[in-house]
């Protein structure tokens, strides 16, 4: 069965970047949205570990666990807003933040999915104006059900959700640039504080990740696309290209893997992240780390998330003024982030009243740039 891989894709963008909305949201900048007051408050988990500056704001999303029973989930994504940090790993951070219970369910093999119970942003005034939004009856019904849960019914609710974003797109056209996020119709309570630093805002709606027809990175078809490539190149620069073979394992300069990713990106250049909790991460280069095992639990860490270079592109389109910071200085290719398999929770959660509370985790993440920029 092949490895579902669903794509944030931009949505509409917030009339004010500090508005607030809720913590089933999944957007792009602006301020986060805690679950609770006294949640992502402490000043040590959101200072900078090089210069102690406050974190911004780069992705929330909303990332509730069927087959570990968790709905109140969601990752926050933040950044060092100084120029100078923000192009080392050391600057960026990634929160799990979930509601944790006593006889939480914890199973080894720690898989997830985007669940289908999403609000899609339109032009059309929504009270939230936001993706992944819970719906509280819902769930009630759902959780007995959680063992029997359909992947197929999900893809297909969340190819439609995302037919009736591009169906809305079409209708509507902005000044803004085709492929560029538009203005949301709907104005809500900012948040007030100056000092929390806000990259630009913007909301997200999924789509699922198609195969684009049955070719593969070095089959022969996909060689012959990338010599006329090559050729049209050629023939553009005037240049006559006068019976040479294009030979794949001999370019110079050839990498599988980037090729690879780079078809990828290019089927959907508009993917600003790519969720797939327990699947494959879309990797650029052949260069990896290993990620440990959970510092709570010590379980393993999987791969849950990761963030695509359109995305600061987008961010760089809206430079307006009204962001205090900006991504000028990011070189990276993609952004990965691991999770705990079991989605643990903190063990100062156990003993609390209620035997319920929020649980705040820091999670690994990992920094691909382009191998050819640092030579």
């Amino acid at each position: 069965m092949a490895e579902e891989v669903h794509l944030g894709l931009p949505g509409p963008w917030a009339e004010d970047y500090r508005e607030k909305a809720d913590h089933y949201t999944t957007k792009i900048g602006g301020v986060p949205d805690w679950p609770a007051e006294d949640v992502g408050t402490e000043a040590e988990s959101l200072q900078c570990k090089l210069c102690g500056t406050r974190l911004c704001l780069v992705a929330q999303v909303y990332a509730p666990l069927a087959k570990l029973n968790i709905e109140e989930r969601t990752l926050y994504v933040l950044v060092c807003p100084a120029p100078k940090c923000s192009p080392n790993t050391q600057s960026w951070k990634v929160l799990r933040v979930q509601k944790c219970h006593t006889g939480m369910q914890s199973n080894d093999n720690g898989d997830g999915s985007v669940q289908s119970k999403e609000k899609v942003c339109s032009n059309e005034p929504t009270p939230s104006c936001s993706v992944g939004k819970n719906n509280e009856e819902e769930n009630k019904s759902s959780n007995t059900n959680d063992d029997d849960f359909d992947l197929d019914a999900l893809a297909a609710a969340l190819e439609q959700a995302a037919t009736v974003a591009s169906n809305t797109k079409k209708k509507s056209k902005s000044k803004r640039a085709n492929n560029v996020p538009r203005k949301c119709a709907v104005v809500k309570e900012k948040v007030n504080d100056l000092s929390i630093p806000v990259l630009p805002c913007f909301y997200i709606y999924y789509d699922k990740e198609q195969s684009r027809g049955k070719t593969s990175v070095g089959s022969s078809s996909y060689e012959k696309l990338l010599a006329e490539e090559v050729m049209d190149m050629g023939n553009d620069e005037e240049e006559k290209w006068e019976g040479e073979k294009y030979e794949y394992d001999s370019a110079p300069g050839a990498d599988r893997t980037f090729l690879k990713f780079k078809k990828r990106l290019d089927a959907y250049p508009q993917q600003c992240f790519r969720y797939s909790c327990g699947g494959s991460p879309l990797l650029p280069t052949t260069n990896s780390q290993d990620v440990g095992t959970c510092k709570l639990c010590g379980s393993r860490r999987q791969y849950e998330l990761q963030l695509m270079s359109p995305l600061s592109y987008f961010l760089d389109q809206a430079g307006d003024g009204s962001s205090n910071c900006a991504p000028n200085a990011w070189t990276w290719l993609t952004l990965v982030i691991y999770t705990c398999s079991k989605s643990c929770c903190p063990s100062s959660c156990c003993g609390k009243q209620g035997n319920c509370c929020w649980g705040v985790v820091e999670e690994e993440i990992m920094m691909q740039e382009d191998e050819a920029c640092n030579a």
